[in-house]
């Protein structure tokens, strides 16, 4: 019998890519909020290009909020810090266009004693979690691996092994499956910036034996192709050749294009949104569903309706690796997890500065962050429910 073999392809950006610049800085302002306010919201969004930074949206707070300090303290942190980058941390414009959030809006999450006595829902929408046993932290194979590479240019810039790389950088992994499990990457594409004097053969040799191989190394062949910089010279990046906004990567944030997407960002948002907190619950539903055995691979998707506490649907997709039907174990789902926004914030512990860290190489299968929506402590509840 033929064996059924497929290609699929996830990319990731390194942290110094404009978009991710933007989510970086909206969600170091959302830190800043809760470090001081746990009951402060926010709601905001960076915008960049060549020499400055806008940032806009809604908070509501107690805790004055330095925003071109923050600013320039996220640009430092990524390393712009040389005008010839495009942005520098000392010496750009910023832009605070920040207004309170709106009373029509804030009225529907607070808690209050009248027919719903729960917090509602902060917006309408749905959102997808989403767990597979192909790795040990339980997410897809080519979006660990694209992000893996980016963390390693990030890396080797950093810590001087590659000096002559700038902040700006993406990757591309293909993989190629076989009967459903990932067998090999079948290629790699790397777009590293960098300073204007270094040979593009000695920089492909460097990505090539300090980035790649270390990080690919297993699932290597002599059949991988390797693209690394294949336009020639990238040094002109970050924001100065492109610009950057919050939420413009939200398929880098999760999974990579594996399983469905809700369509809402993260960064900026307060856990008040149902677009973060649910796509966090999500993927701690999915996860525990997965590690406790109940199926190989799980898609939970939850909807709400603003100022609304329960969820208005849940369900469970096991692409047929349940051990019960999906039905039973989205009935489970319901049992086992609060999925009342406020429920969601108390179980995961969301009302704490834990967000910027996430904004840059995903925000699920972070075995470096201790993030709560990836922790397994249901699985026992769960299987004594099967």
């Amino acid at each position: 019998m033929a064996k059924d073999t497929y290609l699929f392809t996830s990319e990731s950006v390194t942290e110094g890519h404009p978009d991710k610049i933007c989510d970086q800085i909206s969600d170091a302002v959302l830190d800043e909020i809760l470090t001081h306010d746990p009951n402060g919201k926010c709601c905001c969004e960076a915008f960049t290009t060549t020499g400055m930074v806008v940032v806009g949206g809604e908070i509501s707070t107690s805790h004055y909020v330095d925003i071109p300090k923050i600013v320039r303290s996220t640009l430092e942190d990524i390393g712009y810090t040389d005008p010839a980058y495009g942005i520098d941390c000392n010496s750009c414009g910023v832009v605070n266009a920040i207004d309170e959030q709106s009373a029509d809006i804030a009225q529907g999450e607070d808690v209050s004693e009248g027919t719903h006595k729960a917090m509602g829902a902060g917006d309408q929408g749905m959102m997808f979690g989403y767990a597979v046993d192909e790795t040990g932290t339980l997410m897809p194979l080519p979006i660990s691996l694209a992000h893996s590479l980016t963390k390693k240019l990030a890396e080797v810039r950093k810590d001087g092994d590659l000096s002559y790389l700038r902040p700006d950088g993406k990757s591309q992994v293909t993989v190629e499956y076989e009967d459903g499990k990932p067998k090999r990457v079948d290629a790699v594409v790397i777009a590293a910036q960098h300073d204007p004097d270094v040979e593009l053969d000695s920089l492909r040799d460097d990505v090539k034996s300090k980035v790649i191989e270390p990080v690919c190394g297993e699932f290597i062949d002599d059949d991988t192709r390797m693209y690394i910089n294949e336009t020639g010279r990238f040094v002109e990046g970050g924001p100065h050749a492109d610009t950057g906004l919050t939420g413009r990567k939200i398929i880098v944030d999760t999974y990579g294009g594996k399983g469905s997407h809700g369509g809402g960002c993260f960064s900026g948002k307060g856990p008040n949104k149902q677009d973060r907190s649910g796509a966090y619950v999500g993927r701690y539903i999915a996860k525990n569903i997965v590690a406790a055995g109940l199926a190989k691979e799980c898609e939970v998707q939850l909807s709400y309706a603003i100022g609304y506490p329960e969820p208005v649907s849940v369900m469970v997709n096991t692409f047929g690796t349940g051990v019960v039907p999906d039905s039973t174990i989205a009935e489970l789902v319901k049992e086992v997890f609060d999925l009342t926004p406020s429920g969601i914030i108390e179980s995961l512990d969301l009302l704490r500065p834990i967000y910027k860290p996430t904004a840059a190489y995903g925000h699920f299968g972070r075995e470096d962050l201790n993030v709560p929506w990836e922790k397994t402590n249901k699985i026992d509840s769960l299987q004594k429910k099967v």
